[in-house]
């Protein structure tokens, strides 16, 4: 869970670029990065690699594209380093040989790509032994274009390929003239702080809820048009006290189909009548599938499970942090709703200490627990052991 400090306001310029950059990484195209010292980069998302998007990316950029990773997915890479990089930190890349072709690139981002038992808890992937693996600075070219498929919700991992421009209209012109966008690494770095700094009421309406008769729900969307957070106002609480508050990552597969394996849909009806039953608060839904690493991610992630790798393992060998929520939205959300002090309802003490962090007092931790059942057992005995959450 990353905690990040308060933003200040960017030209709108910045996020649009991002926003932009994120679509044509979805659709499988190539970007340009400006780094920092008049460095600049092609990237294409690992996973949307083909054949023909290979080749235009070392024809344009005339270079031999390496394969960016996070640490911790090179580390799952080689057998029995799992976890061994210091800290989970920073982003590595891997000189891929000439040759390299799509398939062998998706392969070593996605350890799914695997046929089931071809390869044992610790073995996930292809392997890069006799492969030289660089520590990439933080601020470069290289961290940029892994933080921007995180963003687009697609695997960490990039193909990234040096550009040998460094004059910045010399670079804009080749961008244009190749259509392709440029953006630059510190606005992609600065992105989730910008959006969350940018929430802004756009729709509100009136919903009975079982369990919360007297709700409603306000969406925030940021000014990049980005994906839009929610929040269910209930009950007329008493002003100036602490609002009993639930922050609530949307689950698609425990919210809406009542997948059995986690507890969030129990969490979260529970969390609408518990704030009934004490007058009225917020629950706020954030737009976080699987801990912040989008729908899609979160099934490789399950099929890893399936696997023999707990909840945590699962998203650090497909490259991600345990968990990659912020929590600047919500904190923006609650200071958009006048709120600045709140009861949270949560078994999570990193979201007590995030909150915090982002300026929002919380003046009581609620405890909100749910019985298990066989199929998530092991996922709560994961989050308590490690993530530190109080059952």
């Amino acid at each position: 869970m990353t905690m990040l400090a308060s933003p200040t306001l960017a030209a709108p310029d910045a996020l649009l670029a991002v926003d932009r950059a994120i679509g044509d990484l979805r659709r499988g195209g190539a970007i340009v990065i400006r780094g920092p010292r008049a460095t600049a980069a092609l990237a294409l998302a690992a996973e949307m690699a083909t054949p023909d998007n290979l080749t235009l990316l070392r024809r344009l950029a005339g270079s031999v594209p390496v394969l960016a990773l996070t640490a911790r997915r090179a580390a799952a890479l080689r057998p029995g380093q799992l976890g061994q990089a210091p800290g989970g930190a920073g982003i590595h890349s891997i000189m891929l040989p000439v040759q390299a072709d799509a398939e062998l690139v998706r392969r070593l981002a996605d350890p799914t790509l695997l046929a089931s038992g071809e390869a044992a808890p610790g073995i996930t992937g292809p392997g890069i032994e006799g492969l030289a693996v660089v520590a990439e600075p933080p601020e470069g070219c290289a961290a940029a274009a892994v933080e921007l498929t995180k963003r687009a919700r697609l695997l960490p991992a990039a193909l990234v390929a040096l550009i040998d421009l460094h004059e910045p209209e010399e670079l804009g012109r080749w961008a244009r003239l190749n259509g392709l966008l440029l953006v630059a690494a510190t606005d992609i770095a600065a992105y989730p702080r910008l959006a969350a700094a940018t929430l802004e009421r756009v729709g509100e309406a009136r919903v009975p809820l079982d369990g919360a008769e007297d709700a409603r729900i306000v969406a925030f969307r940021p000014r990049d048009g980005g994906l839009e957070h929610l929040a269910i106002l209930i009950g007329n609480p008493a002003p100036g006290g602490a609002r009993l508050t639930r922050l609530h990552s949307q689950c698609f597969t425990g919210d809406l189909i009542g997948s059995l394996r986690c507890d969030c849909g129990e969490q979260l009806r529970g969390a609408i009548v518990a704030i009934a039953a004490a007058g009225g608060g917020v629950l706020l839904y954030l737009a976080q599938e699987g801990r912040d690493i989008g729908l899609v991610n979160k099934l490789r992630a399950y099929e890893l499970q399936d696997r023999g790798f707990d909840t945590m393992d699962a998203n650090e060998v497909l490259g991600f942090d345990a968990d990659e929520r912020v929590y600047l939205p919500a904190a923006a959300m609650l200071r958009l709703l006048g709120i600045v002090r709140v009861r949270l309802l949560t078994n999570n003490p990193d979201k007590v200490a995030a909150l915090t962090h982002c300026g929002i007092e919380v003046a009581e931790r609620v405890p909100h627990v749910f019985p298990a059942n066989p199929h998530n057992a092991e996922y709560l005995r994961t989050k308590a052991a490690r993530g530190g959450h109080l059952f």
